[in-house]
């Protein structure tokens, strides 16, 4: 039987993603896991795409604009508080904070992220900024 888990969003980062971004690990369970994704205003992430994990994205603050492209669909979305939106399996995505607002995603990844390899450099539409550390 798994055991209930309870857990407060971390004041720091835990890890930087692949793409850049600051993560803040929050809990997962056997078919899935949440995280807490963030970019400072102005910061572009890197564009990657997933191997073999499916996201689920709700905005929590802030504004920004996310990039998503797979099988000659592509599509550019302003985002905004509230806003929730899928990252299919082998998406190519890209985003970025506007320049005065920070960005606050929560991200439930199916199943459980299973670690750096995941995550696939891709060629996006915008120059991402230097990585930054929380």
């Amino acid at each position: 039987m798994t055991a209930f888990a309870t857990k407060m969003l971390p004041d720091a980062a835990d890890v930087i993603a692949p793409d850049g971004s600051e993560v803040r690990i929050l809990l997962s369970l056997n078919a899935g896991s949440m995280a807490h994704f963030y970019l400072k205003p102005g910061q572009v992430a890197r564009p990657v795409l997933h191997r073999t994990v499916e996201e689920i994205w709700f905005v929590v603050s802030g504004k920004g604009v996310i990039w998503r492209f797979q099988d000659g669909r592509e599509q550019i979305v302003p985002l905004s508080a509230g806003q929730c939106l899928t990252i299919p399996a082998g998406t190519r995505f890209q985003f970025r904070a506007s320049s005065d607002e920070d960005l606050s995603i929560v991200g439930v990844t199916m199943p459980p992220w299973p670690g750096a390899d995941e995550a696939i450099s891709a060629d996006g539409p915008w120059t991402p900024t230097p990585e930054r550390h929380p």
